[in-house]
């Protein structure tokens, strides 16, 4: 098969550089982008200057605030956002047409067919980063790969505002001394897990056998198996289908007890009904979920098939879902998983014997 020649385009501190471009005294302090301390925000993203206090994304505001006290938190102006996020969207679209976006603010772009420079795929990544820079005057990373695992790596190689490419040549020598927790899909536990085991980077990795890994870690075995190796036959999708809707909501106070989270449910109900009624007909509503996340920041989510999507059935999921933990509770989510007719419908027309 032909070399693939795939880019990830990562934006630096998306939010926070948003805000910065568009009011400059923010830029060279500290300052983040999420919700209110009192009312028991989150940090969406931070820019440098407050990394280096510590300060993260997912990091409660409080928190934030404790770690750097002088730090600006900015409220989120999602419209600014998803305006500039079309923007760098409609940059790729002169590149390919190959273009499976993660989040607003990244994406991979399969480039394997482009004629653009030559087809030269690190080109393409420099004019891309020129093109956003004039254009909305904020900084983007790029990784060059010839998989999408090695292209994301790639990109966070030389952030802020950098460019890293990995070429086939290299993929062997650059992927063996790689930490297995920078592999796709390794968490904290197995990485803490493949430790123990004297596994800390991909050249011990490869000294286990693929049924070994099997064994060990289940169907994910194959997949560090592969990765060990720089393997990634992913393709990037550039029709990303909706996989569920919810809506969640974090409180000014714990919720002391299961009465007091149930009390919160009709109104969650309504909230997901009206989005519920903005998804197309491509979908069918199936199994209801909920989202319990404690004050300690511990969470589980838990789902039922064949469960009704009414308040008696999420009351049944709530009441489970808090007795894993049994601890007052900061944020509730409810959802509903879809399924995607559109693509059932391809697969009818696939087996047709019209």
């Amino acid at each position: 098969m032909p070399q693939r020649k795939i880019i990830h385009i990562d934006c630096d501190c998306f939010y926070a550089a948003i805000e910065m471009r568009d009011d400059p005294r923010l830029a060279g302090r500290p300052m983040a982008v999420g919700g209110a301390a009192e009312r028991r925000g989150v940090i969406a993203t931070c820019n440098y200057e407050a990394r280096a206090f510590g300060v993260r994304s997912a990091m409660s505001s409080r928190h934030a605030l404790k770690l750097c006290p002088d730090l600006l938190i900015v409220k989120p102006r999602m419209d600014a956002y998803k305006e500039a996020s079309r923007e760098i969207q409609n940059i790729f679209r002169d590149y390919t047409d190959l273009i499976e976006p993660l989040s607003l603010d990244e994406a991979y772009l399969d480039v394997s067919d482009s004629q653009h420079f030559s087809g030269s795929a690190t080109r393409i990544a420099e004019d891309i980063r020129r093109r956003v820079s004039q254009r909305l005057h904020i900084t983007v990373s790029a990784g060059v790969a010839p998989n999408k695992f090695l292209a994301k790596i790639a990109s966070d190689w030389r952030k802020p505002n950098g460019l890293f490419v990995i070429t086939p040549a290299q993929v062997e020598e650059f992927v063996a001394v790689l930490p297995v927790s920078k592999l796709h899909g390794v968490g904290k536990v197995t990485a803490d897990k493949l430790g123990r085991l004297g596994v800390v980077n991909c050249l011990e990795l490869r000294d286990w056998s693929r049924l070994a890994l099997v064994r060990e870690f289940g169907s994910f075995g194959e997949r560090l198996f592969n990765l060990a190796r720089g393997i990634d036959e992913r393709a990037v999708q550039n029709d990303c289908r909706r996989q569920s809707v919810s809506v969640e909501n974090t409180y000014d106070a714990d919720l002391p007890d299961l009465a007091s989270c149930l009390d919160k449910l009709p109104a969650l109900l309504d909230a997901l009904a009206g989005r519920m009624a903005r998804i197309d007909s491509s979908y069918r509503p199936g199994k209801p979920f909920v989202k319990v996340k404690f004050h300690d920041f511990t969470q589980t989510t838990l789902e039922q098939a064949g469960a009704s999507r009414d308040l008696e059935s999420y009351q049944h999921l709530m009441s489970q879902a808090f007795a894993r933990g049994g601890k007052p509770v900061r944020l509730l989510g409810i959802g509903v998983r879809l399924q995607d007719l559109r693509g059932a419908h391809e697969q009818l027309e696939l087996f047709s014997l019209d």
